[in-house]
C-alpha cells in the first residue's frame, strides 16, 4: 500500500488581531483538511508494507538502531495527531456554541488557532531526545509548529521505511534467481567432474555459494546496510539500494559457466580434436624426418657449408596426447580441456619448427639449383645469338658444370664461376651490338 506524502503546512498567520467570524470558519476548514490529510498519511504509514515487515523482522546492525528509533518516532506521531484531534474539536465546540459567536467566542477560537494551545503529554511513553528534543514530561505548541514537527518526524520515518522496503523489494529476490541459477551451474559443473578441491572453478562455485548465503541473511536482517542515500535528495526513500556485492557474485558466475561451457564443448567434439592433434603431430614428424634425410644429402653434396642440425621428434607432446587419451576415455573433461587446449598451441608450434628446419637443412640445394638453373639459361641465351662454339664460353661453362654437378660440391667457389660465365658471355653479346645491360650483374 502507498504512503501519502508529507503532511500539508499549516498555513497559520502571525498573532494579531482577533478572528472575525468569516476568518474562524474558514480556519477551521482549512485545519478540517489538514486533519484529513494527516491521518490518511499516518494510517498509509501504518499499513505500509515495510513497515510491518520491521515490525516482524529479526534486525541487526544498522537497521535495528533505527527501526528503534523510528518506532518511537511513530507512536509519537499518533501522540501529536490525537493532540492536534483534540485541538481541532475543542475549536470546533467552541465554533458550535453560536451561529454567531461573540467576542469571547472569537477572542477563544483566536487563542486556540493561533496561540500554543496544544498539550503533548510523554508521560506515557518518553520520546528519545534526538525525536522531539531535551526529554521533557509535555510539551505546548500552536498548530504550525504542531505540523512541523509531525513533518519532521513523519519524513524521517518514512525515508526510513521506504529505504528497507526498497532493499528488501530489490535484493532477497534476485540473489534468489542467481542462487538458483548456481545451483544449476553446480549441477552441470559436476556431471563434468568440476568439483571444489579438484578444479579452480569448482573452488569458485564453492565461494559463490558461501558469499549469496551470506548476503541473503545480512540483507534480510540488515537491509539499511545496503542502502546508497541519493546525494542532495531530501525526499523520503531518495536513494537506491547497494547492489554491488550481488553484481560481484553474478559476475563471478558467469566466468565459471562460460568455463563450464567450455569444458562441455571438450565432452562434445574431443574425439575430433584428438585426432586432429595427432595429424598436426605426425606431419610434424614425418617434416623432421626428411629434413634428417635432406641433411645427410646436403653434407654429402654439399662442401664447406653449415648445415644446421634437426632436432628428435616430439615424445614430449606425443606422451601428452597419450595422457590426454586417458583423460577422455576416464570422462576427466575438467583436466582434458585445459590440456587441449595446451596441446593444439604447442603442436602447431610444434609443425612451424620442423617446416623452418626443413627450410634451413635444403637451403644449400635451393642454391646450387639456382646457379645450375642460371648457368643452363645463359647457355641458351648465348647459343640464340650464334655464340655457343665460342672457345672461351665453352670454357668457362665446362669449368662452372663441373663443379655444379660434382659432390662435394663447393658453392662459393660454384658460384664465382658462374659468374665468370656471365661475364664473359655479356661481354661477347656487346660486342655484336646485342643489349647484354640486363646480363651484368
Amino acid at each position: 500500500m502507498g504512503v501519502a506524502g508529507p503532511f500539508p503546512d499549516y498555513a497559520a498567520r502571525p498573532p494579531g488581531p482577533v478572528l472575525d467570524r468569516d476568518e474562524a470558519d474558514r480556519a477551521l476548514a482549512r485545519l478540517g483538511a489538514e486533519h484529513e490529510a494527516i491521518e490518511t498519511s499516518l494510517l498509509a504509514l501504518q499499513d505500509h508494507a515495510g513497515r510491518r515487515l520491521l515490525e516482524g523482522a529479526d534486525l541487526s546492525g544498522v537497521t535495528r538502531e533505527r527501526w528503534a528509533s523510528t518506532e518511537q518516532a511513530i507512536t509519537l506521531l499518533w501522540g501529536y495527531f490525537d493532540a492536534y484531534t483534540g485541538a481541532l474539536a475543542r475549536a470546533r465546540s467552541v465554533r458550535a456554541r453560536r451561529r454567531h459567536p461573540n467576542r469571547d467566542d472569537l477572542v477563544a477560537l483566536t487563542d486556540l488557532l493561533r496561540g500554543q494551545s496544544v498539550t503533548v503529554a510523554h508521560a506515557a511513553a518518553r520520546p528519545d531526545p534526538s525525536i522531539a528534543g531535551p526529554a521533557r514530561l509535555s510539551e505546548r505548541f500552536t498548530l504550525e509548529e504542531l505540523v512541523a514537527r509531525m513533518n519532521e518526524l513523519y519524513a524521517r520515518s518514512l525515508d526510513m521505511v521506504v529505504a528497507s522496503d526498497s532493499v528488501w523489494s530489490a535484493l532477497p529476490a534476485r540473489i534468489d534467481l542467481l542462487a538458483a541459477e548456481l545451483h544449476r551451474t553446480r549441477s552441470l559443473a559436476h556431471s563434468v567432474g568440476v568439483r571444489p578441491g579438484e578444479h579452480p572453478a569448482g573452488d569458485e562455485l564453492e565461494a559463490i555459494t558461501q558469499e549469496l548465503a551470506t548476503l541473503r541473511v545480512q540483507v534480510v536482517s540488515d537491509p539499511l546496510a545496503f542502502w546508497l542515500s541519493g546525494p542532495g535528495s531530501s525526499a523520503p526513500g531518495g536513494g537506491r539500494p547497494d547492489t554491488a556485492r550481488y553484481d560481484r557474485a553474478a559476475r563471478a558466475l558467469d566466468d565459471v559457466r562460460r568455463e563450464i561451457e567450455a569444458v562441455l564443448a571438450v565432452r562434445q567434439d574431443a574425439e575430433q580434436r584428438l585426432v586432429q592433434l595427432r595429424d598436426v603431430l605426425s606431419r610434424a614428424d614425418r617434416t623432421l624426418a626428411e629434413a634428417r634425410t635432406a641433411r645427410g644429402e646436403v653434407l654429402a653434396k654439399i662442401a664447406a657449408t653449415e648445415v644446421p642440425a634437426v632436432s628428435g621428434p616430439a615424445t614430449a607432446l606425443q606422451e601428452r596426447l597419450v595422457a590426454a587419451s586417458e583423460y577422455r576415455r576416464h570422462a576427466q573433461w575438467h583436466r582434458l580441456s585445459p590440456l587441449l587446449e595446451t596441446l593444439e598451441r604447442e603442436a602447431e608450434e610444434e609443425l612451424l619448427r620442423a617446416r623452418e628446419s626443413l627450410t634451413a637443412v635444403t637451403a644449400p640445394l635451393a642454391v646450387r639449383a639456382e646457379l645450375r638453373g642460371r648457368l643452363d639459361a645463359y647457355k641458351a641465351k648465348v647459343a640464340r645469338h650464334g655464340l655457343a662454339e665460342d672457345p672461351l664460353l665453352i670454357e668457362r661453362y665446362d669449368a662452372a658444370r663441373r663443379m655444379l654437378w660434382s659432390a662435394p660440391c663447393d658453392l662459393r667457389v660454384a658460384g664465382q664461376a658462374v659468374l665468370r660465365y656471365q661475364e664473359a658471355a655479356a661481354e661477347l653479346l656487346s660486342q655484336r651490338g646485342t643489349p647484354g645491360s640486363e646480363d651484368r650483374r
